[in-house]
């Protein structure tokens, strides 16, 4: 599941990159995912639900730049309270044993 979870997050880095690049960071310069050569699956639909990808109608789309730094804040945060709780439980473990 790790490895399927990294292949996500790698392909929604580049569709961020990609409407970046291509300067659809605004409803006004939105663009469509075929126009970007941009297919609609998994990683599109997920930026779409967390509102990183905002339609602006016509089937064109931009980058909303607050909501994606937001996800990766949350993210960063969530690794963050992981890597805690592991450590937790191996220093337990390590007392315990």
């Amino acid at each position: 599941m790790g490895a399927a979870a990294a292949v996500i997050l790698r392909k929604e880095h580049d569709l961020v990159a990609s409407f970046r690049g291509a300067g659809a960071t605004s409803p006004i310069t939105a663009r469509s995912p075929e126009e970007l050569g941009i297919d609609r699956r998994l990683a599109f639909q997920r930026l779409v639900t967390r509102a990183v990808l905002r339609e602006a109608g016509e089937g064109r789309f931009y980058l909303d730049e607050p909501s994606w730094h937001a996800l990766r804040g949350i993210r960063r945060r969530l690794v963050i309270v992981v890597l805690i709780v592991l450590f937790a439980a191996i220093l337990i473990g390590v007392i315990s044993f």
